[in-house]
């Protein structure tokens, strides 16, 4: 639990400090589709099947604090910092950096506790490393969709 309550505390700290480029109502937005997006997905692969788990392989409510305020300042920062008006090999690039980070995050949280809160059933780093680039994707192609909501609401507004 040591190990998760600094990644908190680290990732929401730098994810707010070093905002720049995300409004609150989009950081709203992504906070609630990252909320609803791993929910779906662990409630699959996690309760159904026991791929992986966070603290125990019941249901708990320690559990939920990954999926409330751990992930979320990760997207706000993958997001902020992401080269939207760069070439699409700086853009690749950025990606693959991100899934190394996530990786090796990952790595860590598989620690024994105090400083681990993850396990693996049948999941593997592997598995990992061809699903988060899909993710951060969807990810983004969701906020490029926020954004484009917002101006055309705007628009609506004005006229």
């Amino acid at each position: 639990m040591i190990g998760l309550a600094v990644a908190i505390i680290l990732f929401n700290f730098v994810a707010f400090r070093t905002n720049r480029r995300l409004k609150p109502n989009r950081i709203v937005h992504i906070w609630i589709f990252t909320i609803a997006f791993q929910q779906l997905f662990d409630t699959i692969i996690e309760l159904k099947y026991y791929g992986y788990w966070y603290f125990d392989k019941e249901v708990d409510w320690a559990g939920l604090i990954p999926h409330l305020i751990l992930i979320p300042p990760v997207n706000m920062m993958f997001l902020n910092w992401y080269p939207f008006s760069k070439k699409i090999l700086n853009q690749a690039t950025y990606i693959f950096i991100w899934v190394i980070a996530i990786l090796l995050y990952e790595a860590i949280t598989l620690l024994p506790r105090p400083w681990g809160y993850f396990q693996y059933g049948w999941w593997n780093l592997w598995l990992s490393a061809a699903l988060d680039p899909i993710l951060l994707l969807i990810l983004l192609q969701y906020y490029k969709w926020i954004c484009k909501v917002e101006i055309m609401s705007k628009k609506k507004i004005i006229h």
